[in-house]
């Protein structure tokens, strides 16, 4: 198995998979607002979101998550952005407000060519992801509401072909655990499927309290929170028994030969999430996990989040859009791309309680578009 993953990965190769790589490009659209003779201009101010309870997973617990919110404006036209940073992204709001900082933008006076901005964004800085993908959203935003398109749209893709999203349950006491779960399923946004929480060694109390309030369908996240792979096919294996759809990270991401070994003996599909970053790390996985989640915070953006998904595709990988703890303007974004995933996990801005965007809803448990331009939000103040 070992041998079969590293060559198939040398094989593959870069160069290959750029030729299965689509660009992004609306210059030839119909209806282009032709760009003038401005400039772009992007601005930028920190907020901290406040969660409704604390979050806790297997490596931290927290009450805030601190963002930093941009805006990109040209000729009239504003685009909308965020970066999000939980601890285990590594960027603060310093980080990100250095990185913007170095950002210049007003040398672009045509923000059709994407690419090429996206790609000079690029070489700022080899970090900053979430700095980076705050400036992907608000272009996309912005070159969306020049055509007058949603994104989905200007993709050719179908708002009937989203996906469920589910809503996350972090770890707890048990009497809390219920109250979350209790408070999911009674949410006006009528859930489908809830995502548990695993890894801080109460996994089977967790699922255990989740079952005794709803059958609901469940997933689950370890974020690297089991060692030893035998112990995690064992859980696996039990977890199977619950009506669990798929295990998120179960293993440090570090342990890749123990996930490929366990990737292969797993009755349900393994996910990346904490080992996956950017397109690279696509065909370095096959084989690996069953599957990858994209989190634009990750992907540095829209753009090559969307090229994740070609390179899954062709490796029949599959494919799950999530998110962090975000407002409506980072989550409405990612929604653009949730017609092409197999799952959806989009809650983040239910979690918070002070979004300051209105965007993509929850109807029926289902990931809902609108016919708004660009990432599809309004900003309510």
């Amino acid at each position: 198995m070992k041998a079969n993953r590293r060559n198939f990965v040398k094989t593959l190769g870069t160069a290959s998979i750029a030729t299965v790589l689509p660009k992004l490009s609306f210059s030839n659209s119909p209806g282009l607002v032709s760009p003038g003779s401005g400039k772009l201009k992007l601005t930028f101010w920190p907020y901290d979101l406040q969660l409704k309870h604390t979050f806790t997973v297997a490596e931290f617990s927290r009450d805030t998550t601190p963002v930093m919110l941009c805006k990109l404006e040209y000729e009239g036209f504003t685009g909308y952005g965020e970066a999000s940073m939980p601890p285990y992204l590594g960027e603060s709001q310093k980080s990100v407000a250095g990185f913007l900082n170095n950002v210049d933008m007003g040398q672009f006076n045509d923000p059709f060519r994407m690419d090429e901005i996206l790609e000079y964004v690029e070489t700022v800085d080899h970090k900053n992801r979430a700095a980076k993908a705050c400036v992907d959203i608000a272009l996309h935003d912005l070159v969306g509401k020049m055509l007058n398109q949603p994104l989905y749209k200007l993709w050719g893709l179908s708002p009937k072909n989203t996906p469920n999203t589910s809503f996350t349950i972090g770890i707890d006491e048990p009497e809390l655990v219920r109250e979350k779960t209790i408070e999911a399923i009674e949410a006006p946004e009528k859930l489908k499927v809830l995502k548990v929480k695993l890894g801080r060694g109460n996994d089977k109390e967790m699922i255990n309290t989740v079952r005794s309030i709803t059958d609901l369908p469940l997933y689950v996240d370890v974020n690297q929170g089991w060692n030893d792979k035998d112990k995690a096919l064992e859980m696996i294996n039990w977890l199977k028994e619950q009506g669990i759809i798929f295990v998120e990270q179960p293993l440090p991401k570090e342990q890749i030969d123990d996930m490929a070994w366990l990737t292969e003996k797993s009755p349900l599909p393994t996910i990346a999430d904490e080992a996956f970053q950017r397109l690279s790390d696509v065909a370095r996985f096959k084989g690996v996990y069953s599957g990858i989640n994209i989190k634009l915070m990750k992907s540095t953006g829209l753009r090559e989040a969307h090229k994740m998904i070609t390179v899954a595709r062709a490796l029949d990988m599959n494919v799950m859009i999530g998110c962090m703890t975000e407002t409506s303007c980072a989550v409405s974004a990612a929604a653009q791309l949730s017609p092409l995933a197999d799952w959806a996990d989009l809650d983040g801005n239910l979690l918070i309680s002070n979004d300051v965007y209105e965007g993509v809803k929850v109807v029926d448990g289902k990931v809902t578009l609108n016919d708004l331009p660009g990432i599809g939000i309004l900003k309510l103040n």
